[in-house]
């Protein structure tokens, strides 16, 4: 096995990759002749989690703690024992994650603590989630060994948190291995009835992918175009299945059946794509999302065209980007994530908007709610969309869909929230419960004699407003 492993550690330097080889045999020596539900043994599972990590070329402690992660709750060795073999900070990751390891939808009330104590672990230290990340796409791939209520229990807590946690982290491969394999398990008669419905038009579309791909490729060769490469894909089950059920279409309706990743080198050479392909193809209208003027809020670049091709009517979609925003559509955050000298935050090197997720989520546990409102706030805040919106100065403040100019006064400050008397959006006056738009230009009017009001409360979408609001009309002494 530590052959099978050896390559992908060869970035570590000398010193390091022994720390990981420690790891290794400290994690052997423990889990010994262990098996799994599946008869396998143990030792291959934090293989297994440690080479997803490792293929993203993290740190030596993280590839550490992945291999160590179930040692101290499966095995006779502590943490304290590992404390006498290893530096603090890979101890502290075996810990975050084996407090995690008792997550589970057994109980309201012990799930919500056990919520709590995951955000609280990410806010310290963000390799914690991507060691449990990698850990549940392993567990994943072994569900079939579990019985069926078991199976599905993980599955649904899959699709429910950890998926929504990697989108939010921008770590793609991750959401949608997630999803796939969860599928099945979570919605079994949904699954069978898409599988008999696109299984022979998911087989065309892969055999007509490969043939667009080349001739893809032959364009930006005649152009002199440098790629990286042109990959294609039919749409996978999960996320067709989450479209159809959501917008009501049918498979007819949907335009990124088949979709293509076109990787360049820089984004000069996005925009001459996109043009290129917009003279060869005919281009839907009002079917290009330029993400790399204007990322999404977790951080994703690439511009979406949607296109149909003259010879055969097929309609399909092309991303563009870099290498970069490739490298962090994959990973997310831990593609830019560059872990500083030691006794540093880890955390230091997040996008401040990734870190105030994380951090209001840890907020959201310290508030006096019960463990079904704080479940419920929990699942808004994971799924919910973003818009970005402009402040008179410039400035883009990230808002949920459905937001209104008073979620914008109490993002900019409390007391211009309290005090807010009317706004003007675009120029326009609005009344303060307007639902805002992605781009909109946003003024806030507040007059110093406004109080918030009890309805105030039906007109705001984010936590922060809603919190802010209650806290001030119980100063004033009014029953909510």
């Amino acid at each position: 096995l530590w052959d099978a492993l050896a390559p992908y550690i060869s970035y570590l330097p000398e010193e390091d990759r022994g720390m990981v080889e420690l790891a290794f045999m400290q994690m052997v020596e423990a889990h010994g002749e262990q098996r799994r539900k599946s008869g396998d043994f143990y030792i291959i599972h934090p293989v297994a989690a440690c080479s997803v990590l490792a293929r993203m070329k993290l740190d030596r402690d993280t590839l550490a703690a992945a291999l160590l992660h179930d040692v101290p709750e499966d095995t006779e060795v502590s943490l304290r024992d590992l404390e006498k073999q290893f530096n603090r900070e890979t101890v502290f990751l075996v810990s975050g994650v084996t407090k995690l390891s008792v997550i589970k939808y057994q109980g309201e009330d012990r799930y919500a603590e056990n919520l709590r104590r995951m955000f609280i672990a990410m806010s310290r230290d963000i390799r914690v989630i991507f060691i449990k990340l990698a850990d549940r796409i392993h567990n994943l791939s072994t569900l079939q060994a579990l019985p069926e209520h078991k199976a599905r229990r993980i599955a649904l807590e899959s699709l429910d948190i950890y998926a929504p946690i990697a989108e939010r982290l921008g770590m793609g491969t991750f959401k949608d291995e997630i999803q796939e394999i969860a599928f099945p398990f979570v919605y079994p008669e949904e699954y069978k009835q898409l599988l008999s419905r696109s299984d022979a038009e998911y087989q065309r579309r892969q055999k007509y992918t490969k043939q667009l791909s080349r001739r893809i490729e032959r364009i930006l060769e005649d152009q002199e175009i440098p790629y990286e490469r042109v990959s294609g894909r039919a749409k996978r089950y999960y996320s067709l299945y989450k479209k159809m059920a959501e917008d009501g279409k049918s498979l007819s309706e949907i335009y990124d059946l088949i979709a293509f990743r076109i990787i360049t080198d820089t984004v000069e050479y996005c925009y001459y794509v996109l043009s290129i392909l917009h003279q060869e193809f005919q281009p839907m209208e009002a079917r290009v999302k330029d993400y790399i003027a204007h990322p999404k809020p977790n951080g994703y670049q690439s511009i979406h065209t949607t296109l149909i091709d003259p010879h055969t009517e097929t309609t399909f979609e092309a991303q563009i980007r870099t290498k970069d925003m490739h490298e962090y559509a994959e990973y997310g955050v831990a593609a830019h994530w560059v872990y500083k000298q030691e006794g540093s935050n880890p955390n230091e090197a997040l996008d401040a908007r990734h870190l105030k997720w994380i951090q209001e989520l840890v907020h959201l546990g310290k508030e006096e709610l019960s463990e079904e409102e704080y479940l419920k706030n929990v699942k808004l805040d994971l799924y919910q969309n973003e818009i970005f919106v402009l402040t008179p100065q410039g400035d883009a403040i990230n808002l949920p869909e459905g937001a209104t100019p008073l979620d914008f006064a109490y993002r900019i400050h409390g007391e211009v929230g309290n005090h807010a008397s009317m706004a003007k959006v675009n120029g326009h006056p609005v009344k303060l419960s307007y639902e805002l738009q992605n781009g909109d230009l946003v003024e806030i009017i507040t007059d110093r004699k406004k109080r918030p009001r009890r309805d105030w409360l039906q007109w705001v979408k984010t936590r922060g407003a809603r919190h802010a609001i209650r806290v001030a009309l119980r100063k004033e002494g009014t029953d909510i």
